[in-house]
């Protein structure tokens, strides 16, 4: 049975958009013109039909987006994968209040669609940890999630 491809966000991948969280972000790269592939956590839903998300403003993901927003992000969340397509842009060139040069990408969302293979499920999420002073980590990301949330 083929899967279903949804317009926007359900309900549980909205939910779990709501805070920082593990996905990867394929881009179009601008120079090659073949997938470029890269791992983010400041990511958050304000609605099932657009994603925000920050990154330096040095950032392949910036530059590629510039050049063609197809855009394709990863999540697991659900007990499944996900695959989120949709055209990208920059919606802000640089965050204010936050202390690093950080660009907010917005991800009007085109389809979702569970790309799981057949006969299984995710059983155990993905897990990070910051690897840097974890009181400095802490307050960064307040500051970029709430950026993002008041965006």
């Amino acid at each position: 049975m083929a899967n279903v491809v949804e317009p926007k966000l359900i309900d549980p991948l909205f939910r779990s958009l709501q805070k920082e969280r593990f996905v990867t972000v394929c881009t179009i790269d601008h120079e090659t013109g073949e997938p470029n592939v890269s791992a983010i956590s400041w990511i958050y839903a304000p609605s099932p039909e657009k994603i925000y998300f920050a990154v330096d403003q040095r950032s392949r993901i910036v530059q590629n987006i510039r050049a063609n927003g197809a855009i394709a992000i990863t999540l697991i969340a659900n007990e499944s994968t996900y695959s989120i397509s949709g055209k990208a842009h920059v919606k802000v060139e640089k965050i204010e209040n936050v202390p690093l040069k950080l660009a907010l990408i917005q991800v009007d969302i085109r389809e979702v669609r569970d790309v799981m293979f057949y006969g299984s499920k995710i059983s155990v999420e993905p897990k990070y940890e910051k690897t840097y002073d974890a009181q400095a980590a802490a307050k960064l990301d307040q500051q970029v999630m709430n950026a993002l949330k008041n965006a």
